[in-house]
């Protein structure tokens, strides 16, 4: 890597990159870094001055020099007869006045926009804006909207409610590793790598599936005594946590598939122990009633207290485990 443990570029690295030694993946990793690190773009620019590149950016130097004092020449007192200028060293100058000028339009010199930064997160947010699974999942929502409401069936919500969590799971599992991301050992190498693109993925994929299957649960007729409509947030967040959490020992896939079982089983479970009435002499229990029973259990106000606390506990956990996922082998 071309970092050191600081998370800063060393001088070796810094030199083999202006010399052009320095392996491609390492490149990118150095180019991502510098945008951000004004001390370490200021160690690369020197090491490009000092390196074989010197004289040409001499070269540029000048020439941008003498066609600033030209110009300033010409507004005191009139044309005057222009300094030679290299093509290239005019077309380098024009490119980086034009990005001086919009980098100081936002106020941050040599930083990157908002709004920049908002495109960055964007285009790296893997599968929650993909085209495919972002059509797939609003028409699946659609379609079940549409046939809760017009069959008028009071078990669409709670359905919803028992899927949902797993949702984000999923998209957890497809968003990082060697086997959802075809670029993945570019993006091994870049500095955004490990916990921090994967936090970045998972947000992408929250702010998909939040608002669109709340509004869903909204849209659906609500059973008699059924959850609301929100009763599944809090417990999407800790399976999304503890999906994460347990990523940082066997990998985002093991991990999603371990805690979606987890929360079937749970809803299975929780179903039985609170309607054990329910099945018996009048026949088998049916499962829209065992699910809203479930769900009610899973989403009361002492079910939500014990979801709250487990995601804190799973936050603080991986926050301990953050260096886990720089061994990008195991995810």
């Amino acid at each position: 890597m071309s970092r050191d443990a600081a998370g800063h570029v060393e001088p070796g690295r810094a030199s083999a990159y202006t010399d052009g030694t320095l392996p491609e993946p390492e490149a990118w990793a150095l180019e991502t870094h510098v945008e951000t690190c004004s001390p370490c773009a200021r160690l690369v620019s020197a090491a490009a001055r000092s390196g074989r590149a010197g004289p040409a950016l001499r070269e540029v130097r000048a020439g941008v020099l003498a066609a600033v004092l030209a110009g300033a020449a010409e507004n005191v007192h009139g044309p005057a007869p222009a300094a030679a200028v290299p093509a290239s060293a005019d077309r380098k100058a024009t490119r980086r006045a034009t990005e001086t000028t919009a980098a100081a339009g936002e106020g941050r010199p040599g930083r990157p926009s908002a709004m920049t930064r908002f495109l960055w997160s964007a285009r790296s947010a893997g599968p929650a804006l993909g085209r495919s699974w972002l059509l797939s999942l609003v028409l699946v929502t659609a379609a079940a909207v549409l046939l809760a409401r017009l069959s008028g069936a009071a078990a669409g919500r709670p359905l919803l409610l028992a899927v949902a969590p797993l949702l984000p799971v999923a998209g957890v599992a497809a968003s990082y590793g060697r086997h959802a991301d075809p670029l993945y050992e570019a993006v091994a190498a870049t500095p955004a790598a490990g916990l921090r693109l994967l936090l970045v993925r998972t947000g992408w994929v929250l702010a998909v599936c939040v608002p669109l299957l709340t509004a869903a649960g909204l849209l659906m007729p609500e059973p008699d005594g059924g959850p609301g409509a929100y009763a599944w947030l809090l417990p999407g967040l800790t399976l999304t946590l503890l999906t994460l959490l347990v990523a940082s020992c066997c990998g985002c896939l093991r991990a999603a598939t371990g805690t979606g079982t987890a929360w079937l089983l749970l809803l299975v479970s929780t179903g039985a122990a609170a309607a054990p009435g329910t099945a018996g002499r009048a026949g088998p229990a049916d499962p829209a009633a065992l699910l809203t029973t479930s769900l009610g259990a899973l989403s009361g106000p002492p079910a939500q207290s014990a979801w709250a606390a487990a995601g804190v506990l799973c936050g603080g956990l991986l926050v301990l485990r953050r260096t886990s996922f720089d061994r990008l082998e195991r995810l």
